[in-house]
């Protein structure tokens, strides 16, 4: 009869603890953050940005009920971001989660605020069907409105929070020059780094040629493949706006590969000459790597002709990155054709960061040259290593005020090209440039949200016996973890019969 007792009041004292707990949680918000990127820990950006807050911003999540649980995860994750936004921004920050699918009404309104609904896959009962869902948001602060039409599960909520509350605070964009007159690449061949860019920043084209160009207003000149000469003049310009402490960023194509002749040649345009004054030299050369991008080829097998994937080495995969603002966060860059960069000193006042490189199995060969698809790459095609494709020079680099360049020797990474060739570019090329862009105009520190999520962990980039380890250990540990606790408590049970078999035992 004591022992029931006992157990009764344990079982209260359980529950009571447990209604305790739940009472506590919910007036007393606290998140351990042990993730390796501190995804889930708000940023000194974001900080910053919430207390300078001068109005309250209210953010209303159009989230849909009864999802699938990774989408309800969404759901908790979201809630708990502005939990943490609400209480560091004292009250300044005010949300709530409204539901779209309750009724026709809900959803009209939704979508009345630009909140627009995806198909879902849901299963049910053994069959998979589709469901409407809503997973977005609306802030407001004052008399401004920001949409965020789509959180994607798993993506980095911070920066979409941050930059929307930071685009409605601002009262002037920094402008962001791109050059056009000598063959770049148009704005419009870069829809998704316009978009990005847009955010924070107002984008306009330049063109040197312009007798009334003011390069005064920009903060950043951008000059994405110029393809024709750029005459002497149009550098004094250049030199003059770095003399003011600005910055230029620069993808540049230093080779041309035309596929439809299958042939490889050098391209001068008087940039790299102008460069190389500076002590950078974009070398005329091909870049090869092992690890590299995959093509497609036609092959012909009697009346059948099929497409296969092949490695083709002139297009590398970049995964080594510099520790910097500039690369944090990036797991893999994909170029095309790219060229080595060396750094020649030139002046003691400036310092040059490489902030990309191949891989340890790479190399250059020398155009004119004509491409083989189907060639046999052996081991001894790759002698070199860690081949800079991307740098930063910084300091005093024309005139006494310190001014920065960005040099990337790929000009088309950044491109999604126009009408039926659109494509989308993977997310770290356009992390990449963004992300250096943002370095050079903006100093919020809002460049180290976006790649805060981490994007991929290739396995195909570990080494075999790596690769081996952790499938074994994936089948493995949940086995022995089963057998280590059923070892344990049959060793338990034994010592308890034992127990209750002496004479002692009450």
């Amino acid at each position: 009869m004591k022992n029931r007792k006992s157990i009764f009041t344990y079982v209260l004292l359980i529950v009571g603890v447990i209604i305790l707990v739940n009472i506590l949680s919910d007036r007393f918000f606290l998140r351990l953050d042990f993730t390796a990127d501190k995804r889930f820990t708000l940023s000194k950006a974001t900080k910053n940005i919430l207390d300078s807050l001068k109005e309250t911003a209210t953010i209303t999540a159009y989230i849909s009920e009864e999802l699938p649980s990774q989408f309800s995860q969404l759901r908790r994750d979201f809630k708990e971001e502005l939990i943490e936004y609400s209480n560091r921004s004292k009250g300044k920050i005010m949300y709530e989660f409204f539901n779209p699918n309750k009724d026709e009404a809900s959803e009209q309104k939704a979508m009345e605020e630009g909140i627009s609904p995806v198909m879902i896959n849901v299963r049910e009962k053994d069959q998979i069907k589709q469901q409407k869902a809503y997973m977005g948001a609306v802030i407001k602060y004052g008399d401004k409105k920001e949409v965020i039409p789509f959180i994607q599960p798993g993506a980095a909520m911070e920066y979409s929070l941050s930059t929307s509350i930071k685009k409605m605070t601002l009262n002037n964009k920094i402008k962001i020059g791109f050059l056009e007159g000598h063959g770049e690449t148009s704005i419009n061949s870069m829809v998704e780094v316009l978009q990005a860019l847009m955010v924070l920043y107002d984008v306009e084209p330049v063109n040197l040629k312009d007798s009334t160009l003011n390069l005064d207003k920009f903060k950043t000149l951008v000059i994405i493949n110029p393809k024709d000469t750029i005459l002497p003049e149009y550098f004094k310009k250049l030199d003059d706006f770095l003399a003011t402490g600005k910055s230029i960023y620069i993808a540049m194509n230093r080779v041309n590969a035309d596929l439809k002749t299958v042939s490889g040649s050098e391209i001068n345009t008087k940039l790299e000459s102008w460069l190389e004054q500076k002590g950078i030299k974009v070398n005329p050369n091909f870049i090869i790597d092992k690890s590299c991008g995959n093509v497609m080829v036609s092959q012909q097998q009697g009346v059948m002709t099929f497409q296969t994937q092949i490695n083709f080495p002139y297009i590398p995969l970049i995964t080594n990155f510099a520790e910097h603002p500039v690369t944090k966060g990036l797991t893999s860059v994909l170029l095309q054709f790219a060229s080595s960069i060396n750094y020649i000193p030139k002046n003691n006042n400036v310092t040059f960061t490489s902030l990309a490189t191949t891989s340890e199995k790479s190399g250059t060969e020398n155009p004119p040259l004509t491409f083989n698809v189907g060639r046999n790459w052996q081991e001894k095609d790759f002698p070199l290593s860690k081949l800079t494709v991307a740098g930063l020079l910084n300091g005093k680099i024309s005139g006494e005020k310190n001014s920065r360049i960005i040099i990337v020797s790929d000009g088309d990474f950044p491109e999604n090209g126009e009408g039926n060739n659109a494509k989308k570019i993977m997310p770290d090329n356009l992390n990449f440039i963004i992300n250096g862009i943002d370095w050079l105009s903006d100093d919020t520190g809002l460049i180290d949200l976006r790649t805060k999520e981490v994007n991929s962990r290739p396995l195909d980039q570990l080494e075999d016996g790596t690769k081996i380890l952790l499938k074994y250990l994936n089948f493995l540990l949940p086995i022995l973890i089963i057998i280590i606790f059923g070892i344990i408590r049959l060793q338990y049970r034994r010592n308890l019969r034992i127990k209750r078999m002496n004479e002692n035992y009450i």
